[in-house]
C-alpha cells in the first residue's frame, strides 16, 4: 500500500513513435561521433551569425556546437554532425539526452497540466516530490522542500531561510567556489572576477575562506595540510579578527567545487566544518546543485563524507533537463511564516514529472552506472601524470572528474591555453567537454554513458594531450 498522502506512480507509457522520433533514435544507436562535415557546417554558422545580432554576448561559447537533438549520450547539430556528449549541458541531463520514460512523463503532464503554481494552490506531484527529496536527502530526521527553478534560486532561498531562522545575518563561503549568479548567491561566489565585475555594490556581510585544494594546499603550499589549515583560518583568522561566530547564519560549502575546477574537499575538512558549525550555532549549507542527484555515485556529494547538512540546495541533475531546484532543509529550521518567500515557476508540473522519472531512472540502475563509469575512467587515466607532463591532477568521485593541467608537475604553474586548445582539439573529434576553474577540464557526461563511450573519451582526451603538447 502506499503511505498517506502519496500515490501510486502512474505506467510510463513511451512516446508515440513518428517519423521524428524513429530519426532520433537512430541518433541514440550511434555510440560514437560521426563528422560529416566541416565545423561548424554551413547550417551552423548561418545561425551563429544570426545568434551574434540578437542573443546577449555574455553567454560563453567555447565551441561553435549549434545543436538539433540529443538521445543517450549523443548530440547531433543541425549540420548532421553526431558529438559524444561528455559535459551534459553543465552536468544537467543526469538521465542522458530526452531519456523515453523521462519524455514520456513530461507528455502525459503536459496534456493535463501545464501550470498551478504551488505558491498558491496544491498538486499531486508536488507532494509527492517533496516527499521523495525528504527521503533520500542525507541525515536522518524530518525534511520540508522549497521548490525554485535553478540552482541560484535554491541558494538565494537558502540564504534568506538561514537569516530568518537563526537571526544572524553573516556568511561564510569558499573561495573558488560558485554559487550563482542572482545578487545573494553572486555575494557568495568566489570563482572568477569577471562574473562580479561592475556588478557591486554586492550583498554585504559575506566571508570568504580558502578552500581545502589537497593538490595546492589551501594557501598553495602544503597540499597534506590543506584540511587542518582551511579550517584553522576559519578560527583563527575570520572568528577572532573579522566576524564573531555568533553573528554568522550560515556557511555555504560545495563537497566538490563545480565551477573553482572539480576539487573535491576531504571528509576531514567537511567533518570538521560540520563539528565547527555546531559548536557555534551555525547551519551548514550544503551546494550540491552540481555534485548531487547521482553524480558522483552517490545521490549527494556530501554522503562521502559522511556529514549531515541542514539544507541541502539541489538543482542541474534533478529533471534531466527541466529548469527545477529545490532547497531541503532539517524541518525545524524552515519555520518562516506564509509568505515569506516564494516563486510562481518553482515546482512546475511538468518539471516535477520529469524529476519523478529521473528519480526513479537514477535508483533503477542509473546512479549505480555512474560510479562503475566513473571510476573506469579514473582506472584508465591513472597513468596520465606519468606518460603526459602537463597532467598535473586527476580527481574525480562518480562522473564528476577533473584533469588539471600545468606547464610544469613541480612548479604546478597553471596551463589554461593548453587545457582551451585541448577543449577545441576534443571538440573536432567529435568529444564535447567543457573546463573548469582556471586550467581544469571537467568530464560530467549523462550518467548513462556505456564502456564504449567512456574508453572513447579517454583515448580521445588521450590523443588531444599528446598533439598539444607536441606544440610546445
Amino acid at each position: 500500500m502506499n503511505a498517506p498522502g502519496t500515490r501510486r506512480p502512474e505506467p510510463v507509457r513511451a512516446p508515440e513513435k513518428t517519423q521524428v522520433w524513429e530519426e532520433d533514435m537512430q541518433i541514440a544507436e550511434r555510440r560514437i561521433p560521426n563528422l560529416v562535415s566541416a565545423l561548424p557546417g554551413p547550417k551552423a554558422k548561418e545561425i551563429i551569425e544570426r545568434d551574434r545580432k540578437v542573443v546577449s554576448p555574455s553567454y560563453t561559447r567555447d565551441y561553435p556546437l549549434v545543436a538539433k537533438s540529443g538521445r543517450g549520450a549523443m548530440v547531433e547539430d543541425v549540420d548532421g554532425n553526431t558529438f559524444l556528449d561528455f559535459a551534459a549541458g553543465i552536468a544537467v541531463v543526469a538521465t542522458g539526452h530526452c531519456h523515453p520514460q523521462v519524455v514520456a512523463a513530461v507528455q502525459r503532464q503536459a496534456s493535463e497540466l501545464l501550470h498551478m503554481s504551488g505558491t498558491d494552490f496544491y498538486y499531486p506531484g508536488l507532494v509527492e516530490l517533496a516527499e521523495k527529496l525528504a527521503s533520500i536527502a542525507p541525515g536522518k530526521g524530518p525534511k520540508r522542500v522549497y521548490f525554485g527553478n535553478s540552482g541560484t534560486e535554491a541558494i538565494e532561498a537558502a540564504m534568506k531561510l538561514a537569516r530568518y531562522h537563526t537571526r544572524r545575518d553573516k556568511f561564510i563561503a569558499f573561495y573558488g567556489c560558485f554559487h550563482g549568479r542572482t545578487f545573494g548567491s553572486l555575494s557568495l561566489t568566489a570563482s572568477k572576477a569577471v562574473q562580479r565585475k561592475h556588478f557591486g555594490p554586492l550583498l554585504g556581510g559575506v566571508f570568504h575562506a580558502p578552500y581545502p585544494d589537497t593538490y595546492r594546499g589551501a594557501y598553495g603550499i602544503r597540499p597534506d595540510r590543506a584540511a587542518a589549515d582551511a579550517l584553522a583560518y576559519i578560527e583563527n583568522e575570520l572568528f577572532k579578527r573579522i566576524v564573531d561566530p555568533e553573528d554568522v547564519a550560515a556557511v555555504f560549502i560545495e563537497a566538490i567545487q563545480g565551477e573553482g575546477g572539480y576539487i573535491a574537499a576531504p571528509a576531514e575538512f567537511l567533518q570538521g566544518l560540520e563539528r565547527l558549525c555546531r559548536r557555534h550555532g551555525i547551519l551548514l549549507v550544503a551546494d550540491e546543485v552540481q555534485s548531487g542527484m547521482g553524480r558522483t555515485g552517490k545521490w549527494w556529494a556530501a554522503e562521502h563524507s559522511e556529514i549531515e547538512p541542514d539544507i541541502v540546495c539541489t538543482a542541474k541533475g534533478i529533471a534531466s533537463g527541466l529548469p527545477l531546484s529545490a532547497a531541503i532543509a532539517k524541518a525545524d529550521l524552515m519555520d518562516w511564516k506564509p509568505g515569506a518567500h516564494a516563486s510562481t515557476f518553482g515546482g512546475n508540473p511538468v518539471a516535477i514529472a520529469a524529476s519523478l522519472a529521473t528519480i526513479r531512472l537514477l535508483e533503477g540502475g542509473i546512479m549505480a552506472n555512474a560510479a562503475r563509469m566513473g571510476e573506469l575512467i579514473l582506472l584508465q587515466t591513472a597513468g596520465w601524470r606519468e606518460r603526459h607532463k602537463t597532467v598535473g591532477d586527476i580527481r574525480g568521485r562518480g562522473l564528476m572528474i577533473g584533469i588539471e593541467f600545468v606547464r610544469d608537475q613541480k612548479t604546478k604553474e597553471r596551463a589554461p591555453e593548453l587545457r582551451n586548445r585541448i577543449i577545441q582539439a576534443a571538440f573536432e573529434r567529435g568529444l564535447l567537454v567543457l573546463g573548469a576553474g582556471e586550467n581544469t577540464l571537467r568530464l560530467c557526461p549523462p550518467l548513462v554513458i556505456d564502456e564504449e563511450q567512456a574508453e572513447f573519451a579517454v583515448h580521445t582526451l588521450d590523443a588531444c594531450i599528446s598533439e598539444a603538447e607536441r606544440s610546445l
